[in-house]
């Protein structure tokens, strides 16, 4: 089937590619199990197709403030200690490293997070502790209301409404809220699954709502049309081809009836240029760009 539609099929067109079943293809089905989630992988990780945008909502629990907001470093028998001798001490050295642990755990599905909007009293704004929760502007208030600014939505409506107002308006009301609800400062690597919040974890009460602004890799199975892309394709049938090449590199020079000559080393060289010239045309055309290069 040229249009594959799960792993089975997708592996039997590669294989086709390759030459089966006129040739055999000298690689196991392990390997070939191997090679496909490597490829899926690699898309995931590189491919703009592989992921999508998407916001999560979390709700904190008891478990995670006491992890958050309790945690004693000087206390807490996790600390890890390593004794040293430094050059020109008089002893050996004592040294103790302690890690926080003011984390909440991700699903293994997230490779990426852009932002984290976390409640204002949480991010340490000089009037965080006071908007909301029958502070400054009343009991369960918050100057986000239901237009996006609460109380301070009709603002741009006063001295007649004018555009220039409004505009003057607009950038009071951001700069009141770069002040008093900073962007929380988060720490996220994907081989972890833990979003680190560097808040103020004693002004975040069970049951608050944070969203989260992350990269989600697509499951192929659920959206099957990733074992029809284009690039998954290609970058398959050049990995099987490496990886037949390097299975057959040790009977090269063999002869075979008919005077045929195995060449497992020249199958091997083609799978990894093909494979560098797919990874270089990734980087230039499907990868997303850096931040620093966006104009």
């Amino acid at each position: 089937m040229s249009k594959p539609t799960n792993r089975q099929e997708l592996v039997e067109y590669a294989l086709r590619r390759l030459g089966a079943p006129v040739l055999e293809i000298n690689v196991a089905d392990e390997q070939l199990d191997d090679i496909l989630d490597d490829t899926i992988q690699h898309f995931h990780e590189r491919h703009y197709d592989g992921v999508i945008r998407t916001y999560l909502k979390y709700e904190f629990t008891q478990e995670d403030i006491d992890r958050g907001s309790k945690y004693n470093p000087f206390v807490n028998p996790g600390i890890s200690t390593a004794i040293q001798t430094y050059p020109g001490a008089t002893g050996p050295t004592v040294d103790k490293y302690v890690e926080n642990s003011n984390y909440i755990q991700l699903p293994p599905h997230i490779i990426g997070v852009e932002k984290v909007f976390t409640p204002p009293s949480a991010t340490g704004g000089p009037l965080g502790g006071l908007i909301g929760g029958g502070g400054l502007l009343g009991p369960g208030a918050s100057y986000y209301g239901l237009n996006g600014y609460g109380y301070l939505g009709g603002i741009g409506y006063l001295w007649g409404g004018d555009m220039i107002t409004a505009y003057i308006a607009g950038m009071w009301r951001s700069t009141f809220d770069f002040l008093n609800n900073p962007p929380s400062i988060i720490r996220f690597n994907k081989r972890q699954d833990r979003l680190y919040l560097d808040v103020n974890w004693q002004n975040i009460a069970v049951g608050s709502i944070i969203v989260i602004d992350c990269y989600r890799a697509l499951d192929p199975q659920q959206f099957c049309e990733i074992y029809n892309d284009s690039w998954v394709k290609k970058y398959l049938v050049s990995a099987i081809k490496k990886q037949w090449g390097q299975n057959l590199i040790k009977f090269t020079g063999t002869k075979l009836p008919g005077g045929i000559e195995m060449n497992g080393r020249q199958l091997y060289d083609d799978g990894v240029r093909e494979l560098e010239e797919i990874k270089r045309e990734m980087s230039s055309t499907y990868e997303l760009p850096p931040l620093d290069f966006v104009g």
